[in-house]
């Protein structure tokens, strides 16, 4: 091995997110569909007998191996969580995505429902699907709390190796959570980001 050969082998690598791998990539569809001649955003309410049940969401879930892309795999959930037809279904663009503190990776699109498709939710999944406006999301400031996060070694973790040991000054973090309340339903976590993310970059269209 020479420095030619290191040259070559890094110019004809591309760059990722390190440990990409390792990571849980999930995939999620912002669905905006019209109602009375309005742009609406849709939700979900998740079912009892799943994670976090209760909580609000878009459809989406795990990238599968078998997932062509995470495109796919976003209207895949969508069609499984709310039996949308594909061919009702249209992705608009790709979001931002989001890569958490807790190795997961979210990409979420923004889509477009058909208003005429049929939408039969997936009882196992779905409790309730309701819409709001856009034009009354785009109304709304959501409150903001903090929340911190701190680093707790194992108990077997070698501070003998590191400098301080277990005086060492580890970095901390904190999280931002937002919380948007329409008529009593509670938009917080991951799902607020995204709607948040979705809204400032509708309202540069005003601009």
């Amino acid at each position: 091995m020479d420095i030619s050969d290191i040259t070559s082998h890094f110019h004809s690598r591309k760059a990722k997110l390190l440990d990409y791998d390792t990571y849980y990539h999930f995939s999620l569809f912002v669905p905006l569909i019209e109602k009375g001649g309005e742009m609406h955003i849709l939700f979900e309410v998740r079912a009892q007998n799943i994670r976090q049940p209760g909580e609000i969401c878009f459809p989406g879930g795990k990238v599968d191996d078998t997932d062509p892309s995470h495109e796919y795999a976003a209207v895949r959930e969508l069609s499984e969580e709310l039996g949308v037809d594909p061919s009702k279904a249209k992705i608009i663009s790709a979001l931002d995505y989001m890569v958490t503190p807790f190795k997961l990776i979210l990409f979420p699109f923004l889509g477009v429902i058909d208003s005429d498709a049929d939408i039969k939710k997936n009882e196992q999944e779905v409790k309730e699907i309701f819409t709001i406006p856009v034009s009354e999301l785009m109304k709304m400031t959501p409150k903001e709390h903090k929340i911190y996060l701190n680093v707790q070694p194992e108990e077997e973790f070698p501070y003998h190796l590191i400098p301080n040991g277990e005086n060492y000054n580890w970095r901390t973090g904190t999280v931002i959570e937002q919380f948007y309340d329409y008529n009593g339903k509670i938009i917080w976590g991951l799902t607020a980001r995204i709607l948040t993310h979705v809204l400032d970059e509708l309202k540069s269209l005003e601009k």
